[in-house]
């Protein structure tokens, strides 16, 4: 991906930042969100990940387009931003041809600015086409086995496939880019970082552990590995830290749940009940709450530590343009 002016050094020197926005389809209309994304290229970020879901994870989130029509939409409207998925399941809603044809024609109306982020997915999306959930192992075999779909239809020739969980007959993709998408691949953990590094033209993650990027990399070249690697930090800008903690807790609670849990739920229903036992602390742990631009700049250092170059800031709730004044004024010049 190219440069641009929101890239700053790491106190290390792991590497240089590429600061992004994250578009949340759980809580924005289609319309919003192509609004949204022509505003974060006019502020200064490079680039965007943009979520994949069938539900909302929370009742008061309130939304869920299909993120590949509102990607046409960000396409026409925007010029530089590069905007990438975060992240799709191409193996149960989506059989992998059709996410193959679906990334091959954003990518070919915004050349070169276009990357696909898959994942194993959650039970609370993929659900819907019924059949049960598996185990992990089953699912990362699906994921694997369904990028060498994907890659094999981006060649453009006529492609076959028989393999242990899917079959593609006689099918070829017409409109290509010229050059196909990157294939960013979602790890949390050992088991998903090996294989992310072992498929992946880089990494996504939505925690800070370096031992992910370790774990990647040494699938790669090492410490010497470039790919990139995506984080997504969570924030709640608002006028004062009370307003904001409330805000996040009552739209976002959901990422402080622990373990497996968040793959497993299948109803916005459910996480609702869960999030009960959880409390604003324990939400404030996990999303900066603060209009404070120190908070803000400290969480996308600790990003830059742990060996994330690419970080993807997600403001949770309705002020969006509060957010975007916020960095533009006072958060962004500190990091350039």
């Amino acid at each position: 991906m190219a440069t641009s002016p929101s890239e700053t050094p790491t106190a290390d020197g792991r590497g240089r930042l590429h600061l992004g926005y994250s578009l949340s389809c759980e809580e924005h209309r289609p319309e919003e969100l192509v609004g949204w994304a022509r505003r974060a290229e006019a502020v200064g970020f490079e680039y965007a990940s943009i979520s994949d879901h069938f539900h909302p994870w929370l009742e008061a989130q309130g939304n869920s387009p299909f993120v590949w029509s509102v990607l046409g939409g960000i396409a026409t409207a925007t010029e530089r931003l590069q905007v990438g998925t975060g992240v799709t399941c191409p193996t149960r809603r989506y059989h992998p041809a059709i996410v193959a044809q679906a990334a091959a024609t954003v990518a070919s109306m915004m050349p070169g600015r276009f990357f696909l982020g898959v994942g194993t997915g959650e039970n609370l999306n993929e659900h819907i086409v019924g059949g049960d959930w598996p185990r992990y192992d089953v699912r990362a075999a699906m994921l694997e086995e369904a990028v060498g779909i994907i890659r094999g239809l981006w060649t453009g020739e006529n492609y076959s496939h028989c393999g242990e969980h899917f079959t593609v007959e006689n099918a070829r993709i017409y409109t290509l880019p010229e050059e196909p998408p990157p294939i960013v691949v979602a790890a949390s953990g050992p088991k998903s970082a090996t294989l992310a590094g072992r498929m992946g033209d880089g990494l996504i993650n939505f925690a800070a552990d370096q031992s992910v990027v370790e774990t990647f990399q040494a699938e790669g070249e090492g410490s010497a590995d470039e790919r990139p690697r995506y984080l997504q930090v969570s924030v709640c800008y608002a006028k004062d830290e009370a307003e904001a903690r409330r805000t996040a807790y009552r739209i976002c609670g959901n990422v402080a749940l622990q373990g497996e849990l968040g793959n497993l739920l299948p109803m916005p229903a459910h996480y609702e009940q869960s999030i009960k036992m959880l409390t604003e602390d324990d939400v404030a742990k996990v999303i900066v709450c603060s209009p404070d631009p120190q908070a803000h700049i400290a969480k996308i250092r600790e990003a830059q530590q742990a060996g994330y170059d690419h970080v993807h800031v997600y403001q949770v709730g309705d002020d969006q343009e509060g957010f975007f004044r916020f960095y533009e004024r006072e958060v962004m010049p500190e990091l350039l």
